[in-house]
């Protein structure tokens, strides 16, 4: 295995050049079958990597699909998919892409929405996490390409409503500017990774992500209301969760973002005082409106539920972890699994900063921290290699870890040892 030796590559510290619109023009929507057709030909005859990006509606809708694909390929220029157009069936463009090496930003964001368009990646590059790798701080893709190409990207539209109809020219030149470089990014940093010796644990990421399922849904998700940290008693959490199950069941049904339908803020604020009846719940902040004055007894009937259930019914104050409790608590539960996780810490930010690595791409932390809760019995290298390796570590990730979390571990357990040894009796 190659040890890297080289800081990543510095600025030329030349003013960067703004780039405001792609150097071919913004091409039209694929609206329809026969240009969908005719992109996807053009796509098939080109060459090399193809940079994929997509544009959701985050913040605006429920769902989490993507209004709007961007692809850009060496011999085919830019095409800007419009998938709602073509009621989500992009089968030539599966086609065309099958095979090829797709560049994305952040690949994690795009390929759920992408996978619900039968849309998946033979191999991936992620320049996002490989700027991570190749040790760069900052890594959102205006900053790597200004530092790394030397443009400056038009930005400002990756919050808006992209399932808005028709898209304007402003977004649409935006959105092709995303891609317009990823590709040429993608080359850059993938001599950096070879220079400093860590393209080949950058591969083995790029697959992790590629064929990384689904994240399960939450036990709770309702306990993630913004604001929650003023609820106290499981009656007032049982309301939180009542009026959250219903916003969500609305949400869903019409298909806008929850937080549109009723803001965190307000299911908080009911839940605190309670109302009596619709006068009540009206005279509260946000019910006040319109809109939920017509939906008064929708929410009234929610916090009524609620009311109403046996104690038995009531959710915990505390959520059910699976897995070990918040690392701040390990002193009082089990000190011997703080002084653990202490020496860990200490040793994998040693191994970090000596392969210039973010230490949370070392190692996921929920492993370090599941690892050094329950240690394995065995806890030399081979041992802690092997408990890594069923937790989902990457081959690069346990050559670099298992020694140190192995002499970490072992000699926490042997401080813990000797604490508790009893003192011997004076001698007479």
């Amino acid at each position: 295995m190659d040890v890297p030796s080289d800081e990543p590559t510095e600025p030329t510290g030349a003013d960067p050049v703004p780039l405001t619109e792609p150097a071919d023009g913004v091409p039209p929507v694929v609206a329809d079958a026969q240009a969908l057709r005719r992109a996807a030909d053009a796509l098939a005859g080109a060459t090399g990597p193809v940079a994929v990006d997509t544009e959701r509606a985050s913040g605006y809708r429920y769902s989490q699909r993507a209004y709007l694909v961007q692809l850009r390929r060496a011999g085919a220029g830019t095409v800007l998919v419009d998938p709602i157009a073509l009621g989500g069936r992009l089968d030539p463009l599966v086609e065309a892409l099958d095979g090829t090496e797709w560049v994305l930003h952040a690949a994690s964001q795009d390929l759920p929405c992408l996978a619900e368009l039968d849309l998946r990646p033979s191999v991936l590059f992620d320049t996002e996490l490989a700027g991570r790798l190749a040790g760069f701080e900052r890594v959102a893709l205006g900053t790597l390409v200004e530092r790394l190409l030397g443009y400056r990207l038009e930005k400002g539209h990756g919050a808006a409503d992209w399932s808005r109809r028709p898209l304007p020219a402003d977004w649409l030149n935006y959105a092709a500017l995303d891609v317009e470089l990823l590709v040429e990014l993608r080359d850059v940093l993938e001599a950096e990774l070879k220079k400093q010796g860590k393209l080949e644990w950058a591969l083995e990421e790029f697959e992790a992500a590629r064929t990384a399922p689904l994240p399960k849904p939450r036990a709770e998700p309702w306990r993630r209301t913004s604001g929650i940290h003023r609820i106290r008693s499981p009656r007032q959490l049982a309301a939180v969760r009542s009026l959250w199950e219903t916003r969500d069941a609305l949400a869903r049904e019409r298909d806008i973002a929850p937080g549109r339908v009723l803001p965190d803020s307000a299911l908080v604020e009911a839940a605190v005082r309670n109302p009596p009846d619709e006068a009540g719940l009206l005279a509260l902040p946000v019910f006040r409106g319109r809109a939920q004055r017509r939906m008064v007894a929708v929410w009234l009937g929610a916090l009524q539920r609620a009311a109403a259930l046996p104690r038995a019914e009531l959710p915990e104050t505390s959520q059910q972890h699976d897995g070990p409790p918040p690392a701040n608590r390990w002193s009082d539960k089990d000190p011997a699994a703080a002084a653990r996780l202490a020496a860990a810490r200490t040793a994998l930010t040693a191994v970090a900063e000596a392969n210039t690595l973010p230490v949370e791409n070392l190692l996921l932390p929920d492993l370090v921290r599941r690892t050094c809760w329950q240690p394995p019995a065995d806890t030399s290298t081979e041992g802690v290699a092997a408990v890594l390796r069923e937790g989902g570590a990457r081959d690069w990730q346990v050559g670099l870890t298992a020694g140190p979390l192995s002499q970490a571990l072992s000699q926490a357990q042997s401080q813990a040892l000797s604490q508790a040894q009893p003192e011997p009796p004076p001698t007479s």
